[in-house]
């Protein structure tokens, strides 16, 4: 395959690439990690620092940015071993307490987040409300002594069985008049009234889904996270890195069915020459590379945006880079998968059970559709149907 670089790598971009794909490829030979081997997983590349590349230094972080960690989840992804994981915790909750939480909060989870021995899953999406954050009905009352008591339930929520604390997204009890106060709360696993659920999901993943329920779940006053009237700003402040985040578990799929699917184009002989030399198979695998790499352009740039403070503009761009990246991601696995023929639907290569999980891109977590009417609205300007 060609390079890897983007026009934003710099020296250090390059070497990390090279570090991280090299670490991915000596610890799967294809596919995600499951059980132990998960959690194996994400402990050593703790260790190594790739985990919490995004979070500040004075807390144990890279002191870098969402480019760097998006490169690294990529690269795990192309080399056989996405971790979900990374989405939502250094890239959601890490980045929201890094920018917004107290100091108290900023020494209780960064250092953890950073070097893996602490996870946090993120909640937002409820069974009404779908893709409409204005819908949330997950409320926070203040109690008398100041602290907060929570009630609702949240659906599709990843990794909150080995998670050590759930950052939730809630609303203020006005909720009914119809005024989008949003704001977040840190909750321990342990919270008395907080429970799980997990949801059967044909998917082979590692990361299991669950439903949370939050039944008079009673936190301190310090369990908020940043200003209860600046919700708004500090729930996208999460919800940016997740979608530049979710390109790159895109795009490190795609990239890693596509190798597969080339390595096999050129080695299969059952004429003259290697299938590969065929266009009927070699143009559709031209095209995926293209749109592959069309897709990680448009995720460089909506992470270099981020990374200068451009919240506006990073949103845009990250919303367009998520939907590229989850429509090639789709495209290359399919392709793979036929070229391979019925080689691509045995668990030898281990392509089949990724049909599956690159259509998650698509879905979560904003499907495209949404993200169409985002780009309709907001960048063209045209009236909005809901």
């Amino acid at each position: 395959m060609t390079s890897t670089h983007t026009p934003v790598d710099t020296p250090e971009r390059v070497a990390l690439r090279a570090a991280v794909s090299s670490f991915a490829k000596g610890h799967a030979p294809g596919g995600p990690q499951e059980g132990d081997g998960a959690l194996a997983l994400w402990a050593e590349a703790g260790k190594l620092g790739y985990l919490g590349v995004n979070l500040p230094e004075e807390y144990g972080g890279g002191g870098a940015g969402i480019t760097e960690l998006s490169i690294v989840l990529e690269e795990l992804g192309a080399g056989g071993c996405p971790l979900l994981m990374l989405i939502v915790s250094p890239a959601i909750c890490g980045t929201v307490i890094a920018r917004f939480g107290t100091a108290e909060q900023k020494e209780r989870w960064l250092p953890g987040l950073a070097d893996g021995s602490i996870t946090m899953a993120f909640g937002i999406t409820e069974p009404d409300a779908g893709s409409n954050s204005h819908r949330i009905t997950t409320t926070a009352r203040r109690t008398e002594g100041g602290g907060w008591i929570l009630n609702g339930r949240k659906v599709f929520i990843s990794g909150v069985d080995i998670a050590d604390a759930t950052l939730i997204v809630g609303r203020t009890e006005d909720y009914r008049t119809g005024k989008l106060k949003p704001c977040l709360f840190i909750v321990p696993r342990d919270a008395l009234g907080f429970s799980h659920r997990h949801i059967p999901m044909e998917l082979s993943a590692s990361e299991k889904q669950f439903e949370v329920v939050l039944d008079d779940v009673r936190l301190p006053a310090d369990a908020l996270v940043g200003d209860e009237d600046a919700g708004l700003l500090q729930l996208f402040a999460g919800l940016n890195p997740e979608r530049i985040m979710t390109a790159a578990f895109a795009l490190g799929m795609g990239r890693y069915a596509l190798d597969k699917a080339v390595d096999y184009a050129r080695t299969r002989q059952v004429w003259k020459e290697p299938i590969g030399a065929h266009q009927a198979i070699a143009h559709p695998l031209a095209q995926a590379h293209i749109e592959l790499e069309l897709a990680r352009l448009m995720m460089a740039k909506a992470a270099y945006l981020y990374d200068a403070g451009d919240d506006a503009g990073a949103g845009e761009a990250a919303n367009m880079a998520k939907y590229a990246a989850g429509e090639a991601a789709v495209k290359a696995v399919d392709q793979a998968v036929h070229t391979l023929g019925g080689n691509g639907l045995t668990a030898e290569y281990g392509l089949a059970r990724l049909v599956t999980a690159a259509r998650v891109a698509r879905i979560a977590p904003v499907s495209r559709e949404m993200i169409l009417n985002f780009v309709s609205h907001q960048t063209l300007g045209l009236p909005k149907s809901y």
